[in-house]
This record gives structure tokens, sequence and C-alpha cells, in this order.
């Protein structure tokens, strides 16, 4: 009865360690923030941005001086110009509107300027990341950019320096 309960444990604990997996974790944004390209891409990417909010925020500047200066007016004017200037306003922002949805909007400028910029090197440390868990045998590897997805994590599992150095940025 001994031999068999030993021989159960030995199968057992061999099992468990035949079914262990490897796992590893990586920090996405450590990693892009090391990458030269992408602050550049960032930067230009800020620089778009402020250039049309400034473009947005003219317009509805413009809105509102004409809503003020209509405001100002309506007693004097007729029920036609009445009309007319509210027609004129409606207009405008709707044009702001259109304006902030093509270039902010989930199609929009912005969106296809990051997608031409940020992707590619999104895909090259994605390939940089699988290339090494292929390496290391790694069955899961995590990504601790993303937020609380992990309570704690033991340094020494962190690959992320691996992965810049395969990408040529880390020696």
């Amino acid at each position: 009865m001994k031999k068999l309960i030993i021989t159960l444990g030995a199968i057992t604990f061999f099992c468990g360690i035949s079914l262990a997996q490897k796992f590893a974790f990586v920090d996405t944004e450590y990693i892009l923030s090391n990458i030269p390209a992408y602050q550049a891409a960032q930067d230009q990417l800020d620089q778009l941005s402020v250039q049309w909010q400034k473009e947005i925020e003219g317009i509805y500047a413009e809105i509102d001086k004409l809503y003020k200066d209509f405001q100002a007016e309506k007693v004097l004017l007729t029920e036609e110009m009445r009309v007319k200037r509210e027609e004129e306003i409606v207009v405008k922002e709707k044009q702001a509107k259109d304006v902030q949805k093509k270039y902010f909007g989930k199609e929009g400028e912005l969106y296809k300027k990051r997608q031409e910029l940020v992707k590619p090197l999104q895909d090259e440390v994605y390939n940089a990341v699988k290339e090494l868990a292929t390496e290391g045998n790694y069955d899961v590897i995590f990504d601790t950019a993303g937020g609380a997805n992990m309570l704690y994590t033991n340094a020494k599992y962190d690959r992320s320096d691996e992965v810049l150095q395969k990408l040529g940025y880390k020696k």
C-alpha cells in the first residue's frame, strides 16, 4: 500500500511539472517610450491635434460672436432677419461639428495618422514579443502597461529589455 501511494505521488508530481507553463511579462509603454521613432510619432500627432483643436476653437469663437451679436440686435431685427441669423448660427454649429468629426472622429484624420505612424511600431514590438516567446518557450506573456491585471509581478520575469534588444534599441 505504501509503494502504491509513493508511486501515485511521484506520478502526480511529474505530471504537474510537465504541465507547468512558463510565464513572462512585458511593459509595452516602457518599450515604446524607449523607441525614438515612437516619441517622434507622438510629438507629430500632438502637434496635429493642437493645430486642429485651434481651428475648431476658432470656429466656435466665431459662432459665439454671431450668437452674441444676434442677442444684442434681436429686438431690432425683423422676423425674416431673425430667422436668417438663427439659420446662419445653426449652419456654423453644424460646420464646427463636421470639422471636429473630420479630425477627431472614429475614422478621422487623427486616427488615420496614428495608424500610419504608430501601428507599424506596435506591430514591430508585437513581432519581437512573439519571437521572444518562441525562443524562450513561454506559453504566456502578459502586458503590464494596460492596467492592473496583475497584482504582483516578480521583476525577474520582466522581458521588456529583451524585446528592446531584439528591436535594436538596447544592448
